[in-house]
């Protein structure tokens, strides 16, 4: 127990320290601007197009996820129509650890979390209500449905498309704004 408390007070006294630390503060406590957001965006796009040769992209690779598991319990996706196509057969041949887009999607989570413990921001909260439970569940259900209806979320279907110059992007971009505008009103109106 005695060195347990050492260290416990150790790692203490380097967090402390480290928290008065201007650099530090800049980078995990202070919220990047919108701009320094975009940028670093933009360049991530880049990187991530010209290391793997596919687009920035998150749902898509859910979908990949979901194929990966039921294969792993005997389920066989080869026949559905989603992944019939040459190319899904070779991204869902390749496996979950040779997947680009698999490596982009766990450095988006653990990156995140790594954000926000270094920023000293994480926090379980409690749950208000049923309402709240049942808005979360059906607002997810409705975004990874769009997104694939929509063969993309706002990562690859918008932003990896505008990048590219497609102009489905920008279709995708208005009726982003629509669905947001509309979805905020039913929101309000049923679960706040």
């Amino acid at each position: 127990f005695y060195w347990k408390g050492r260290c416990m007070c150790a790692v203490k006294a380097f967090f402390d320290k480290l928290a008065k630390n201007e650099t530090y503060v800049k980078i995990f406590k202070t919220p990047f601007t919108y701009l320094t957001g975009a940028i670093l965006l933009s360049i991530f796009q880049v990187v991530s197009l010209g290391v793997t040769g596919d687009p920035w992209g998150v749902s898509g690779t859910f979908a990949n996820w979901g194929a990966w598991l039921y294969r792993l319990v005997g389920g066989n996706v080869d026949r559905w129509y989603y992944f019939s196509s040459p190319g899904a057969q070779a991204v869902l041949d390749r496996g979950f650890f040779n997947d680009p887009g698999t490596m982009r999607n766990l450095g988006v989570i653990f990156g995140a979390l790594a954000a926000v413990l270094l920023a000293s921001q994480f926090k379980i909260k409690k749950i208000k209500s049923k309402k709240q439970v049942v808005a979360a569940v059906l607002g997810g259900f409705l975004m990874g449905y769009g997104a694939r209806l929509a063969y993309g979320c706002n990562i690859g279907a918008l932003y990896s498309a505008i990048a590219s110059l497609s102009l489905s992007g920008w279709v995708f971009a208005i009726f982003l704004f629509v669905g947001s505008f509309l979805g905020s009103k039913l929101l309000r109106k049923f679960f706040m």
